[in-house]
């Protein structure tokens, strides 16, 4: 098959034997696969991962122990965990010290023609989806998880730190919770398309005004600037979330988390089944997001034009 294949120096196009399946897993033909910020970390050196990248994806079973799922759509959990540790027997399998992470950790992911899945981890694409909407799957889910870990009450204060896909996710998905949800951001035409969706914003020049006065703050720049400026941001006793992953280190002193007493709650995967709902009705909306998409030949131009500043989401197409 072809794929995509990093060597901790380079992505190149080469070919690659068709996963073997262990027990357990299915075989999925790759229709679309999302590049995404991590993948573009891992490029710079990001967990030192080594083989095929590419964890955001929709596919076509071709292969499983469970024949009902032959021939369906799926998205996929990326996270693959040993099952019998005790962070697994207590349900927190995601957070498996050997799990192995699609694309991302010791598992080769979806920059290819085929990849390799336990069945458990596969979830069947509602009909009425296109490809383009369920290859956003996986982030829509990661915004579906602040909710599983923080209460967001009608009148809280909740600032989006970011204007990039997640944090277009994850307005969207929190909005309902909130009357008060802004972004802040500083791509005007980024901040554009969410206003458009009835989401208010925040130019770079807002941030003064706003500071020490959130109730909590959503940070999703993906920058190491993200987590000082949001500790700015909130309120004392307020909370962050921080999403941000990246290569590198934080050089900042956390004082001021202490001083003001606010809580960082980490977040990181979140659950599927909410996230196809959340497609399947509407209620999130993908679409503006999707600045493009490439058949797999020109992945060059498609990790350029994923890097391009205003870039919002960039699929490649793989079938």
């Amino acid at each position: 098959m072809k794929a995509l294949v990093f060597d901790g120096k380079k992505l190149a196009l080469a070919a690659m034997p068709v996963p073997r399946l262990r027990a357990g897993e299915a075989l999925v033909k790759v229709n679309l696969a999302g590049i995404c910020s991590t993948d573009l970390e891992i490029m710079r050196g990001y967990l030192s991962f080594r083989g095929i990248p590419g964890h955001e994806f929709v596919g076509t079973v071709v292969s499983a122990s469970a024949k009902h799922l032959i021939g369906k759509r799926v998205v996929g959990e990326i996270n693959v965990p040993c099952g019998k540790c005790a962070t697994c027997r207590t349900g927190l399998g995601r957070h498996c010290a050997s799990r192995s992470v699609l694309g991302i950790s010791r598992r080769n992911g979806a920059f290819a023609e085929y990849l390799a899945l336990p069945v458990r981890n596969l979830h069947v694409v509602p009909a009425s989806l296109s490809d383009e909407e369920a290859a956003f799957t996986e982030l829509v889910a990661a915004a579906c998880e602040i909710p599983e870990q923080i209460e967001i009450r009608r009148d809280d204060t909740v600032l989006v730190l970011g204007d990039g896909r997640l944090a277009a996710m994850v307005a969207q998905v929190l909005s309902p919770r909130t009357a008060r949800l802004a972004v802040l951001g500083r791509n005007g035409r980024k901040l554009s398309a969410l206003r458009r969706l009835g989401i208010r914003t925040h130019g770079p020049r807002a941030a003064k005004s706003l500071l020490r006065s959130q109730d909590i703050v959503i940070e999703c720049t993906g920058s190491p600037l993200g987590l000082p400026l949001a500790a700015r941001l909130a309120r004392p006793r307020g909370r962050i979330v921080l999403k941000s992953t990246f290569h590198g280190n934080l050089e900042w002193n956390p004082a001021p988390l202490v001083v003001d007493e606010i809580t960082v709650v980490g977040s990181r995967c979140g659950p599927f089944e909410p996230a196809l709902s959340l497609l399947r009705k509407g209620t999130v909306k993908v679409l503006p997001f999707l600045s493009a998409v490439y058949p797999l030949e020109r992945w060059e131009a498609a990790f350029r034009a994923a890097r391009r500043v205003g870039a919002f989401k960039v699929l490649i197409r793989m079938d």
